[in-house]
C-alpha cells in the first residue's frame, strides 16, 4: 500500500501532513507559496483523498506508511492529527526528520488530570457516534467545529468544503481509525526523546488546541519554538496565510541553521 503523494518546487525538502477527516488539497495554496524557495511534499493520510487505507489502526502504521513515500531527509510539518503523525515519525526515523513543525498540534488532544488545555474527552465521543450513524454529518460538524471562533469563520468553512470536494471523500473505517488516534493517543511523555527541533503554530481562539498548551510543552521540550497567531483558530495556515507562512519561515530558516 503506498500513499498518494504530490511534489512542488525546489531547495531545502518540506512535508506537509493534514489533519482528520482532510486532505493534501487543503494545503494548495499555502505549498504554491512554500514552493518558490523549498521543495514541498503533500502526503494523503491513509484513507484520506487519494491514499487506500490499508487498515492501519495505530500511529506507528500511519507514521511509517508517510515514512515511505516521503523524501530521504525533510523539515515535517504537521496540521491537527497531522501533528501527531509528524511527532510519531520523527520518533521512528530520527535520522530522516530534520525538524518539527505542529500547526495546531497537540501530543495530547483530550483533557487529562495533568493536562487541562485540550478538548474535552465527550466531545470527541460524541463524534465518534455521530461518526457510526453518519460519516459524512460527523465529518460536517467538524469542519464547523474547526472553525469556530476563527476570524471570517463562515468564509472560510465554505473555502474548506471547496477544497475537500476537489478530492474523494475519506474512508468510513479511516474516519473511525483517525477519531480513536485523536482519543487514545499520548506522545507527552515520548517528546523527550525527540532529536529536532520543533515549532508550535497555534491559533489564539483555537478550541480543539488551546494555545495554552503551548507554555506546558516546555515540560518536555524546554527548547521549542511556541508562536500564537492572533484571530486564528483551528487553521491558522487558512485564516491567515500571511502571517502564518512569517512565522513558517522564521522556524524553517533556524532549522536550517
Amino acid at each position: 500500500m503506498r500513499l498518494a503523494t504530490e511534489r512542488q518546487g525546489e531547495g531545502a525538502k518540506l512535508v506537509l501532513l493534514h489533519g482528520w477527516g482532510m486532505n493534501s488539497s487543503v494545503w494548495a495554496e499555502f505549498a504554491e507559496g512554500l514552493a518558490e524557495a523549498y521543495q514541498v511534499t503533500r502526503i494523503d493520510l491513509p484513507g484520506h483523498g487519494h491514499s487506500p487505507f490499508g487498515d492501519q489502526q495505530k500511529l506507528t502504521a500511519w507514521a511509517a506508511a508517510c515514512l515511505d513515500v516521503a523524501p530521504e531527509r525533510a523539515v515535517w510539518i504537521g496540521w491537527s492529527l497531522g501533528s501527531m503523525v509528524v511527532l510519531q515519525s520523527a520518533l521512528l526515523a530520527p535520522s530522516r526528520v530534520e525538524g518539527v513543525v505542529a500547526m495546531a498540534g497537540m501530543p495530547r488532544f483530550v483533557k487529562a488530570l495533568n493536562w487541562q488545555h485540550a478538548m474535552a474527552a465527550e466531545t470527541l465521543d460524541q463524534f465518534i457516534q455521530n461518526l457510526r450513524r453518519d460519516h459524512r454529518q460527523a465529518l460536517e460538524r467538524f469542519l464547523a467545529l474547526q472553525m469556530m471562533n476563527s476570524d471570517r469563520a463562515t468564509l472560510l468553512l465554505r473555502r474548506l468544503k471547496s477544497l475537500l470536494r476537489e478530492r474523494p471523500d475519506p474512508a468510513p473505517e479511516a474516519l473511525q481509525s483517525g477519531l480513536e488516534l485523536l482519543k487514545s493517543v499520548d506522545l507527552r511523555e515520548r517528546l523527550v526523546d525527540l532529536r529536532c527541533p520543533t515549532s508550535w503554530i497555534y491559533g489564539s481562539r483555537d478550541t480543539l488546541a488551546p494555545p495554552r498548551a503551548g507554555s506546558e510543552l516546555r515540560r518536555w521540550l524546554p527548547q521549542a519554538a511556541v508562536h500564537i497567531v492572533k484571530g486564528a483558530g483551528h487553521t491558522p495556515f487558512l485564516s491567515h496565510p500571511e502571517e502564518t507562512t512569517q512565522l513558517l519561515r522564521r522556524s524553517l530558516e533556524s532549522m536550517h541553521g
